[in-house]
């Protein structure tokens, strides 16, 4: 070994007893190895140049670093281990606020020493912990006006990563001009991630008093969730601002890449809120296509994201305004809708029967509103498949999978039934009690238990040979799509429903036997057996409520007109200008009329100039009004 190396050994062997203690919180063992080297205290005492500082912040010693910062001095606190960090960075990182303010209090440069090293600073680090106390003490005592704008937007994407949207708005507020006119690139990023984040941008309506009072009153148990989304809805709308603004859009040609990803990034997750945010400002970026994607509307079909397609109907588009836009291969929308989506839009629905079916709802609904010469239309690529043959072949496997899925739940299910079937027949001619020896009249005959149990045991009886035949028909099924799109789910229904009154008769048959023959007896373990069939009754309801939700739902609401899938909600015209003047631009009153020249023209009277937007074929209406009425149409 050479010398340099049994050196190191030996000064890392002479400060074990120093290391052991801190990871110990053994300050007794600490105070006296300090008293004997007073110079320890600034001493790497590990293999990555860790001081004692270092590794008690670490591991969470509160106790040992308030005495160890006590006897360093304000410069020993700055020292960095071999990855070029300071014993705050692992204060950051432990969550335990007290380390970093003793540290901070004992060296207010510390949360600025890593500035050149964004990734390093404490704020930084911090946020990416999620620490939300740690996150709003380690900003007040960080001097962010002195980061530079890139830095502060890596901040401002850490927030967003770890949701938390009200130090997010803290960075913006530092500077309302986040990225320079020159340098507004860096915002696509923050938004491409709050486009990812669908369940986390609810509606720009802010909480109640009461709820933002219980959420700071409970340390937010009960409405951070509205709070966070409501705040994440504003951020978007900010960035968004800042993004587009007149000059920006004005003096450079938009990036039409990066328009375009974000909206195929928040239409892929369906965050719907999102998308609504960017085109009530921009309302032809609901036209906007690609040659890979197509437009906004064929990435939520390809995806299966209804919410995002039912925009179609919310925005008056017809079917054959976007029947030209094809994405990659010549693939219009319908062949979209033939292709199998992904595993995690499938399992959206329990079970491969329900999910066929559901994917025949999206086929048969983009198929209702695309032009006729468009439906058998074939693509590009070698097969040059017709979306119909496109939807056949990518669903073979899913169409078998569901044949075999259904037939072994009916069968499943068939052998429960007749197991029922088998326990409450016999039980009739065996009745509780037992029968008069000289007239053969049963017992019990004018007991109104008696009564609950011959009727609750007919019921178990009648149901559960219904529930058998019900689902032989489905293994006598063909299994054709068709039978998948009604037929199957609302047998799939009726047998399950069946089932169920079956077992719920069956289980008060036995309870009304019991009280039969224990009706003298009132302890507690008589009442316990005659209330315990309540038990498999509930379980059975709550393990399977997701599976049942799922099967009543597809059998009951997804008729031709596919109503729990697709909003068919056309706006009325008049009704979305008017909303589009109030809601956009905030008008106090709007007073409009409506005229018939050359097919449709709008009068508004306001004061400032607007840019409203109605649905094809009257495109866009361009209204720059000062006290008087101005019209300027432009036809799609």
């Amino acid at each position: 070994m050479e010398e340099g190396d049994s050196s190191l050994s030996r000064s890392r062997a002479f400060y074990a007893p120093l290391l052991r203690a801190a990871l110990q919180d053994d300050w007794k063992a600490a105070e006296a190895f300090i008293q004997k080297n007073p110079d320890c205290l600034g001493a790497p005492i590990t293999k990555w140049k860790g001081t004692a500082l270092h590794n008690a912040a670490s591991v969470k010693r509160t106790r040992f670093v308030k005495e160890l910062v006590k006897r360093m001095t304000p410069e020993q606190l700055e020292l960095k281990n071999k990855g070029n960090d300071t014993a705050l960075f692992y204060a950051a990182r432990s969550e335990i606020v007290t380390i970093a303010e003793v540290m901070v209090k004992k060296n207010n440069n510390l949360p600025m020493i890593s500035k050149d090293r964004i990734h390093s600073l404490p704020l930084y680090v911090a946020i990416k912990t999620g620490n939300r106390d740690m996150v709003s003490y380690l900003y007040s005592v960080t001097r962010i006006e002195d980061l530079t704008s890139k830095d502060r937007i890596e901040l401002l994407k850490a927030t967003i990563s770890t949701d938390l949207y009200d130090t997010a708005h803290k960075i913006l507020d530092t500077d309302l001009k986040l990225a320079p006119h020159g340098n507004k690139d860096l915002l696509w990023e923050p938004l491409e991630m709050l486009a990812r984040k669908p369940s986390e941008i609810g509606s720009k309506s802010q909480p109640s008093v009461w709820e933002r009072w219980l959420n700071s009153s409970f340390r937010g148990r009960f409405c951070n969730k509205a709070l966070m989304r409501a705040s994440a809805h504003k951020l978007v709308d900010r960035l968004w601002k800042q993004l587009g603004d007149d000059t920006y859009f004005s003096s450079t040609e938009v990036d039409d890449e990066h328009m375009m990803k974000l909206l195929v990034e928040a239409t892929k997750v369906g965050n719907l809120e999102f998308l609504i945010i960017l085109i009530h400002s921009y309302p032809d970026l609901a036209w906007r296509s690609s040659a890979e994607y197509g437009s906004l509307f064929h990435v939520a079909i390809k995806h299966r994201q209804e919410r995002v397609f039912n925009l179609i109907y919310e925005l008056g588009v017809a079917g054959s305004n976007l029947a030209n836009i094809c994405a990659k291969e010549n693939q219009n929308m319908l062949h979209l809708a033939g292709q199998l989506p992904s595993s995690d839009r499938l399992n959206i629905v329990s079970g491969a029967a329900l999910q066929m079916q559901r994917e025949l709802l999206w086929f048969q609904e983009i198929e209702k509103i695309m032009p006729k010469s468009y439906v058998n239309k074939p693509n590009s690529s070698k097969t040059r498949e017709t979306p119909r043959e496109l939807f056949a072949r990518t669903h073979e496997e899913l169409q078998k999978n569901g044949e075999k899925w259904m037939k072994d739940t009916a069968n499943s299910c068939m052998l429960v039934a007749a197991l029922i079937a088998t326990v409450v027949f016999p039980a009739a001619f065996t009745v509780p009690g037992g029968n008069n020896q000289e007239t053969g009249i049963p017992i019990f005959l004018e007991s109104n238990w008696f009564t609950l149990f011959l009727v609750s045991d007919t019921v178990a009886m009648l149901f559960s040979s219904s529930s058998i035949l019900v689902f032989l028909t489905i293994l006598m099924s063909r299994y054709t799509e068709n039978d998948f799109l009604t037929s199957l789910p609302r047998k799939l229904a009726l047998g399950l429903a069946t089932l169920l009154i079956s077992i719920v008769g069956m289980l008060i048959a036995f309870s009304a036997a019991c009280l039969l023959i224990f009706k003298y007896k009132t302890s507690v373990p008589i009442r316990i057996i005659v209330a315990a069939p309540a038990i498999p009754i509930s379980l059975f309801v709550i393990l399977q409520y997701g599976l049942w939700f799922d099967i009543f739902r597809s059998a009951f609401y997804s008729n031709r007109q596919n109503q729990f899938l697709f909003e068919h909600k056309l706006l009325d015209v008049k009704a979305a200008v008017c909303h589009s003047l109030a809601v956009h631009y905030e008008f106090k009153h709007v007073h409009y009329e409506f005229k018939h020249v050359q097919g449709f023209d709008v009068g508004c009277t306001a004061v400032k100039r607007v840019v409203c937007w109605a649905p094809p074929p009257m495109g866009f209406l361009k209204m720059n009004v000062d006290g008087a009425t101005f019209f300027d149409q432009q036809f799609l």
